[in-house]
């Protein structure tokens, strides 16, 4: 791997909430937060401009706030909360660990936390080497943050979106319950929606699908997987048309 040069110029990583979590199902964990800092800053020294879209699971998921009387609108803006307090996490890490300016872009105002998200000036940005954390989802309810990562990825031109999992990319089938699921080394768009293959939400994949933005799913808590996946080696599973 030493001495390979980047695959990609530009790359939108999407990251779990659940994944900060670590190993305490809540919060944020931050072994999580030191290591992801180190996996982010060996692809940011390779020149690739990076973009970040993190879920919020570890402390609330939208659709979950019903459960406890929550009507949906009110729960989802609740979630989109939760990916801010995890985006400024994490900008904190990277600055702190990683030593890597980073902005932290919130489609949902609070100017004295993050700045608004303006397309151009998050371009400015990533053109200017600093790492660019994209919050607060897509600023609108019912929509998960897959396809707020698909959006951004759209209008900032990524060449890749990158999906962190737990696993080792798409299986045919869950593979946490079937030991005997088999990977699949690349799928196109359609058939990971016709078969029902749990990746990215449906709006998510089309999104992608339409832009022409290839997805590589992988497993993000192998230490070097994510340089591997940018260098161009064959880690995980490709998803394009």
């Amino acid at each position: 791997m030493e001495g390979r040069d980047p695959a990609y110029r530009r790359i939108l990583l999407k990251l779990s909430g659940e994944a900060f979590a670590g190993g305490q199902g809540y919060g944020i964990d931050p072994s999580f937060l030191e290591y992801i800092s180190l996996e982010i800053k060996e692809v940011h020294q390779l020149g690739v401009e990076v973009a970040i879209v993190i879920g919020g699971g570890n402390i609330f998921r939208g659709f979950e706030g019903e459960n406890i009387g929550i009507d949906r609108t009110t729960s989802d803006y609740m979630g989109m909360l939760a990916t801010v307090i995890n985006a400024l996490a994490l900008q904190s890490a990277l600055e702190r660990i990683a030593k890597i300016p980073t902005r932290v872009l919130s489609a949902i105002e609070m100017r004295q936390v993050a700045e608004p998200y303006i397309r151009r000036r998050a371009v400015r940005h990533l053109e200017k080497g600093r790492i660019v954390i994209f919050a607060g989802g897509t600023g609108n309810p019912y929509f998960s943050t897959d396809t707020a990562a698909s959006l951004r990825a759209a209008e900032i031109s990524a060449d890749v979106l990158l999906k962190a999992t737990k696993v080792g990319g798409v299986y045919d089938r869950d593979p946490e319950k079937h030991s005997d699921a088999v990977l699949i080394k690349e799928i196109s768009y359609l058939e990971v929606i016709n078969r029902g293959i749990r990746v990215m939400d449906h709006t998510a994949l089309t999104m992608c699908r339409e832009n022409e933005i290839p997805i590589i799913v992988f497993n993000i808590k192998e230490k070097g997987n994510l340089k591997s996946v940018v260098t161009g080696q064959e880690i995980g599973s490709l998803v394009r048309g």
